[in-house]
């Protein structure tokens, strides 16, 4: 009987649908390993990438996930490491979420997920059927537990396992990032871990796939419930780790790689997340409107960071209402960042456009919401002009906060391709750019030290849509709004609970208000990617149209 176990697992980003690539990739691990690993993990549905959606539906889709599973098992007949992997799988009229086992060239076991989420970004339910409760499956000699990802955040399948005689459980997943699920991740595995006393490795894939981040951070608790192993966040890796019996016990040993703190893990999200969109979509470069202002500085930031100074393209585009201080820390931010400045300015565009529009009815109006906005629209046309000549997608710059009460405008600052903090509230924003100043990561393309003007920090929030205008004009402080909106969007609780916390009720009527009333612009917003519990998108879905008036 085996007392000693070798285990590389393969913290791997694969790509939706790139099937084949996916597999040459794992390969790719299993050539590089020493003859002594015994087994390779790859995560959940590693072989088709996660999530796949409707894509899983297609029979084309099914047959190509089949032939290169038979390409990965025919590799397995080497006598090397056995393989843990996860795929789609048909059978007969259903569709499982399953993980394999390949050894000696065969298809050893089949496993189906038992437990399958159907809340928040997760859809399973509709595109999957539950798989049965099952038992251990012997490898080496060894009976492992097979969960897959939601299987362990329920009792049932562990204490299945656990009845059935498993010695180690290895979980793999495809669990996407938010800012509270590290902790989260730990909470649970330790009380499985507690319930069972049975060792629990933890195998996440890496990477960003739409709106969604996957961190990584893959670990292993000892069956004490002591953790032995930690992986790297956010970044492709392969790790060995080590199981030797004693006193009839498995005990793991690995190395742990130290946790950051959640700012540093929120704007490495942000870069990955990022990163994988543009790159995966064969995009040249990004271009975004540069505005002298906190949130296009950050977006820029975080490109930089992303993609290095020569790929991101930055415009500044000023009118008569744009003050010498943005105009300034516009370019100081390009400066800083490296990155291409252009100044292209609007204020003949917009004369153009007040005179064609007088024509209309042959009426005549005062400057008001409207005027604000072609300046905002007409921005937006120039960087989609610009994503049309050269290719470049275009970021748009706005946060959650903004997103929530509808302080953006449809066509025009809400235009792009993707919206790197559209999920990421104002009061972050300004922690965010704080520790980028301060700090740097080998996950960066950018430069080290200071990126964002301290003026950019410090002065008072404005869209400069209007002489003298500041965000506060229209909106509470942002410290009392976003916790207002945590309360409204993430905790989903009513305007009167909110009011018995201490807010002024004017204060939050008005602001559940603007939230309700401006689903529409969301709606029809750019993907960005989340990392809050509840983002907006596929995350929290309101009707357009409700008659439920929850400000009064």
């Amino acid at each position: 009987m085996n007392e000693k176990l070798k285990i590389a697992l393969a913290q791997l980003n694969p790509l939706v649908g790139g099937v084949s690539g996916n597999v040459d990739k794992l390969l790719k691990v299993r050539s590089e390993l020493n003859n002594d690993v015994d087994l390779l993990v790859a995560p959940e549905l590693y072989i088709s990438g996660y999530p796949i959606d409707d894509l899983v539906l297609r029979e084309d889709f099914l047959n190509l996930v089949e032939r290169e599973i038979k390409r990965l098992v025919e590799n397995t007949k080497d006598g090397k490491s056995a393989i843990i992997f996860g795929a789609p799988r048909k059978d007969n009229t259903a569709i499982k979420n399953s993980v394999y086992v390949a050894e000696n060239g065969k298809i050893k076991a089949i496993k189906d997920k038992y437990e399958l989420p159907n809340t928040g970004v997760f859809d399973e339910q509709r595109i999957f059927t539950e798989g049965e409760l099952e038992d251990c499956v012997t490898i080496k000699g060894i009976k492992f537990g097979l969960p897959i990802c939601e299987d362990i955040w329920e009792k049932t399948v562990l204490e299945k396992l656990s009845n059935s005689g498993a010695e180690i459980i290895i979980a793999i997943n495809a669990s996407p990032f938010t800012i509270s699920k590290s902790s989260e991740r730990d909470h649970i595995t330790l009380l499985r871990v507690k319930e069972t006393k049975i060792p629990l490795v933890y195998l996440n894939r890496t990477g960003g796939q739409d709106e969604l981040i996957f961190d990584g951070t893959s670990f292993g608790l000892n069956h004490d419930g002591n953790k032995f192993f930690c992986s790297s966040e956010f970044k492709e890796e392969i790790s060995i780790i080590d199981f030797e019996k004693q006193n009839e016990k498995w005990i793991g040993n690995g190395n742990i790689t130290k946790s950051s703190s959640g700012t540093e893990r929120l704007y490495k999200a942000l870069v990955v997340g990022l990163r994988d969109y543009v790159n995966n979509n064969k995009f040249p470069g990004v271009v975004l409107g540069l505005s002298g202002g906190i949130d296009s500085a950050l977006v820029a930031a975080i490109a930089t960071d992303a993609f290095g100074s020569a790929m991101v393209h930055s415009i500044m585009l000023p009118s008569h209402f744009t003050g010498k201080d943005s105009l300034n820390d516009a370019e100081d931010t390009a400066s800083l960042l490296k990155i291409n400045f252009s100044n292209l300015e609007i204020n003949e565009a917009m004369k153009i456009i007040d005179k064609t529009l007088g024509k209309f009815n042959g009426k005549s109006f005062s400057p008001g919401i409207t005027e604000e906005n072609i300046q905002s629209r007409l921005r937006g046309l120039l960087l989609m002009a610009l994503s049309n000549r050269y290719g470049y997608m275009v970021l748009a710059t706005g946060n959650k906060s903004e997103y929530a009460v509808g302080y953006s405008t449809l066509y025009g600052d809400m235009c792009g391709g993707f919206a790197p903090i559209k999920d990421v509230w104002k009061t972050d924003v300004f922690k965010l750019c704080r520790w980028r100043n301060e700090n740097f990561s080998e996950l960066f393309k950018g430069p080290k030290g200071r990126v964002i003007p301290e003026n950019i920090i410090n002065k008072a929030p404005t869209a400069e849509l209007r002489e003298n205008q500041k965000d506060t004009d229209s909106l509470p402080e942002y410290e009392i709004l976003d916790e207002i909106l945590k309360g409204l969007v993430e905790k989903e609780i009513s305007v009167e609970k909110i009011v018995s916390k201490g807010f002024e009720r004017k204060t939050v009527e008005k602001t559940s208000h603007l939230l309700a009333r401006s689903e529409y612009k969301r709606f029809q917003s750019a993907p960005g990617p989340k990392v809050t519990s509840k983002a907006f998108g596929r995350d929290r879905r309101f009707p357009l149209t409700s008659g439920f008036r929850n400000w009064n």
